[in-house]
């Protein structure tokens, strides 16, 4: 399904901007948003690559069920 897919693309975009957030706080060593620690960006973005994971593999088995 085009929802899946979609979802997939947002979930897997803010996580790498979290990433990169996470990057640019650790190199200037400022609170980015009132962060006080670059690991909390990637804890948030971790589980928002689980979620395009899981849309990804969502999406391979809405497909496989038509095509059977």
């Amino acid at each position: 399904m085009k929802f899946y897919t979609i979802v997939a693309w947002i979930s897997g975009i803010i996580a790498a901007i979290l990433m990169l957030l996470g990057a640019i706080s650790l190199v200037l060593g400022n609170n980015l948003f009132g962060v006080r620690h670059e690991a909390n960006y990637y804890i948030v973005a971790s589980s928002f690559l689980l979620l395009a994971i899981l849309c990804v593999l969502a999406n391979q088995g809405c497909c496989s069920d038509k095509k059977d």
